[in-house]
C-alpha cells in the first residue's frame, strides 16, 4: 500500500467544552476561527478556562490526517518540531503508539498547543500558541525525509512559514510524490491569499477546502467555487458540513452526503475527511467512494470530543469501509 508523509504544526490540543459562547466574546476570539496567540494570550485562555475539565490529544491538522490514515493501516510519517517538555513527549508518544514514523526535531522553546474551545453547538474555536512548532524551518528539511513515500499532505496553517512550505513541496515534487493541501481556516486564507494561490498553482495536486475557505480563496460559492479550486489541481474537494461534500476531477463532478451522526465536537472533522479521502485514492477507488469514506471518518469523529477515536470506533469504521468497497 502507498505511504503518506505529513508536514504540519506539531501541536497538542487542549480541549475544553464551553457552557456557552460568552467566554469567546470575553477573550475576543471569533467563533469558528483559528487565532494565533502569543504565550501571554495563551496563558489568559488557560486561566479563563481553569474551571473546565480539559482533555489532551496530539493535534495539528496534518497530524490528525496522518493519524487517521495510520489507523486505517496506511504506512505514514510526520515532520514537525516539538519542545523538550511534557507536551512534546505527549505528542511523540502518541505518534509512536499509532505506528507513525515521527520525524520530529526538538527545540528549547515550549511545545506548541492549541486551546480548542468547543461551543454547545459543537463548533470549535482555536487559540493556538505555536511555540516550538513554528521554529521548523526549510533548513530542517532534507531530501531523505521524502524517500519511500507516495503522497505528501500539508496543512494550510503552515503558510506563516512560506520558505518552509515552498521548499517542502519542491522536495516532494522532485521525489515524485503526489501532493495535497488542506486550506485550514478562512482567516489564514484571507491573510495569505497571494502566496497560497501561487503555491497551489505550482505544486498542489489535491486541494481540500470548506465553504468559508473556498470563498476566501476563490471569491465564489458552491459549484462555482469548486470549479475555481479545480482549475489548477487534479482533484478538488469542497467540504459542505451537514450538506456533505462536492468533488471534481477532470470533467467529473460528484456530490456525496453525510452519514447519520450526533455531533458533539467538530474538531478534526475536516482532517479525518481528508484521511478517508486519501485512503480511497490510495486504493484507486472512484472519487465518489473516496468521498464516502471521508464522510464515514468525519461522521464518527464529530461524535467524540477531540480528533481521536477509540479502537472499537475504528473497528466499526473499518467494517463500514469494507461494506463500501464491496
Amino acid at each position: 500500500m502507498s505511504s503518506v508523509l505529513g508536514l504540519g504544526n506539531a501541536l497538542v490540543d487542549v480541549l475544553a467544552v464551553l457552557e456557552n459562547d460568552q467566554l469567546l466574546e470575553e477573550l475576543n476570539l471569533p467563533k469558528g476561527s483559528m487565532q494565533l496567540v502569543d504565550a501571554a494570550a495563551a496563558q489568559k485562555v488557560k486561566e479563563a478556562t481553569s474551571h473546565i475539565k480539559k482533555d489532551l490529544a496530539s493535534g495539528g491538522s496534518a497530524a490528525n490526517t496522518i493519524h487517521g490514515l495510520a489507523s486505517l493501516g496506511v504506512k505514514t510519517g510526520f515532520i514537525g518540531k516539538i519542545g523538550k517538555d511534557d507536551l512534546g513527549q505527549v505528542f511523540k508518544a502518541d505518534m509512536t503508539a499509532h505506528n507513525i514514523t515521527p520525524h520530529l526535531l526538538e527545540s528549547d522553546t515550549q511545545s506548541g498547543h492549541a486551546n480548542a474551545l468547543i461551543s454547545p453547538d459543537s463548533e470549535r474555536t482555536f487559540a493556538t500558541f505555536l511555540g516550538a512548532a513554528v521554529e521548523l524551518s526549510q533548513d530542517d528539511l532534507a531530501e531523505e525525509l521524502f524517500k519511500g513515500y507516495k503522497y505528501f499532505h500539508v496543512e494550510g496553517y503552515l503558510v506563516q512559514n512560506k520558505a518552509l512550505i515552498e521548499k517542502a513541496y519542491q522536495l516532494a515534487k522532485a521525489n515524485g510524490l503526489i501532493t495535497s493541501i488542506d486550506l485550514a481556516s478562512f482567516n489564514v486564507v484571507e491573510e495569505n491569499l497571494e502566496f497560497l494561490t501561487k503555491l497551489v498553482h505550482n505544486y498542489v495536486d489535491i486541494i481540500f477546502a470548506n465553504e468559508e475557505e473556498a470563498k476566501a480563496y476563490t471569491g465564489k460559492e458552491g459549484e462555482a467555487a469548486l470549479e475555481e479550486l479545480a482549475k489548477h489541481t487534479q482533484v478538488a474537494i469542497l467540504k459542505l458540513g451537514k450538506q456533505g461534500s462536492m468533488i471534481k476531477r477532470a470533467n467529473e463532478v460528484v456530490k456525496v452526503g453525510i452519514i447519520p451522526a450526533k455531533s458533539i465536537d467538530t474538531t478534526g472533522a475536516g482532517d479525518l475527511y481528508a484521511a478517508g479521502f486519501l485512503f480511497g485514492l490510495i486504493q484507486n477507488l472512484s472519487i465518489e467512494k473516496c468521498g464516502k469514506i471521508g464522510s464515514i471518518l468525519s461522521g464518527h469523529v464529530i461524535e467524540v470530543v477531540g480528533p481521536k477515536m477509540n479502537e472499537s470506533t475504528w473497528t466499526n469504521i473499518q467494517k463500514l469501509i469494507k461494506e463500501e468497497l464491496n
